[in-house]
């Protein structure tokens, strides 16, 4: 019995695997329930009584070794095995290159937007996303019973009244005119939330980019030079805008941005409803009052501020009819955006 453990035991140790089909033959020559390991339990029954201890643990020494060698190999060919493929790697090969992810388009659009604004000497600044009353309606001159703060428009927090998401990155303006002195010229991109029914042309988290000057002797002029240098940059060299009258609690005059519809160059086309333009946010001088709040004489200083929706220039930008696509995360949606380098 002792020679053919040793018998065993030697074939065990120059059986040599290279494959995963050597290796499930190797399983099957000595650890399958017809194998040879087995084989030798089965003759155990044969053993002198006072010889089965030490026989015994012979045997199991050959059953822990096989089993060893088939999990090490076997890990060994995984390691190693090329995906897919029953072929060993060579080392010496240059590797396939890795799948590489994408673009969200919102974001595509943001940082082009960003990069134009930067250009122009606004800086970036960011807020938190759950903000206090002062900072998302006091300071910006919304009336306690502005429509805004109701129910409908706001994701106030249950326990805390003045506590709600923001529904607008104008209150980053707020602390950044708390913070720094004039003159300032930020940029506020960043998500807001309005508590709204979701459709194809609304939804209750969104995208703005919100932008704030303020110096001696900023006029309305400026403003629209601004605006007027984003649309060509954005848009196209032949692009327009047009201001129209508006209202919003922190500036005064407001308007209504528009520029001429990029798909039909303003001769009326459907995704300008005929009209040759297309809306694509808010602007206007600051409120007097917003500047006091925030401690900054309006009698010295004035300055402009201006938002837009990121998801509505993303969706004239590519055409996409329906805002819900940029939330759902199809990745056969999201693979058709580049960036554009």
């Amino acid at each position: 019995m002792n020679a053919e453990i040793e018998k065993v035991k030697a074939e065990i140790g120059k059986f040599s695997i290279s494959s995963s089909e050597e290796l499930e033959k190797f399983r099957l020559e000595f650890l399958s329930k017809k194998g040879k390991v087995p084989a030798l339990f089965v003759g155990l029954k044969d053993v002198l009584p006072e010889e089965k201890r030490k026989v015994g643990q012979a045997i199991n020494e050959v059953k822990v070794l096989a089993q060893k060698k088939f999990d090490d190999q076997k890990a060994l060919l995984g390691n190693n095995k090329a995906q897919g493929s029953g072929e060993m790697v060579d080392p010496t090969l240059p590797s396939k290159p890795g799948q590489v992810g994408g673009s969200h388009p919102i974001s595509i659009v943001r940082d082009q937007m960003v990069k134009i604004f930067e250009r122009i000497g606004f800086n970036v600044s960011h807020g938190p996303e759950i903000e206090d009353d002062w900072h998302n309606f006091t300071a910006l001159n919304f009336p306690p019973d502005h429509p805004a703060r109701e129910m409908q428009d706001t994701f106030f927090i249950e326990k805390d009244p003045d506590i709600a998401l923001r529904t607008h990155t104008s209150s980053v303006q707020v602390r950044v005119m708390e913070n720094e002195k004039p003159p300032i010229r930020t940029l506020s991109p960043g998500r807001v939330f309005r508590n709204e029914a979701i459709s194809a042309r609304a939804h209750c988290i969104f995208h703005q980019v919100e932008g704030l000057y303020i110096n001696r002797g900023v006029s309305f002029v400026d403003l629209k030079q601004t605006l007027y240098h984003f649309a060509k940059e954005f848009f196209g060299e032949n692009t327009k805008i047009r201001l129209r009258p508006s209202f919003f609690p922190f500036t005064e005059p407001s308007a209504e941005l528009d520029v001429s519809c990029p798909f039909c160059n303003g001769k009326g086309c459907k995704i300008c409803k005929g009209t040759g333009w297309v809306e694509i946010g808010g602007a206007g001088m600051v409120d007097p009052r917003v500047l006091r709040s925030s401690n900054i004489d309006p009698d010295e200083y004035s300055g402009f501020a201006f938002g837009m929706g990121i998801e509505r220039i993303t969706m004239l930008k590519y055409q996409i009819n329906d805002i819900r696509l940029f939330f759902e995360n199809d990745v056969r949606f999201l693979q058709q955006f580049q960036r554009e380098i």
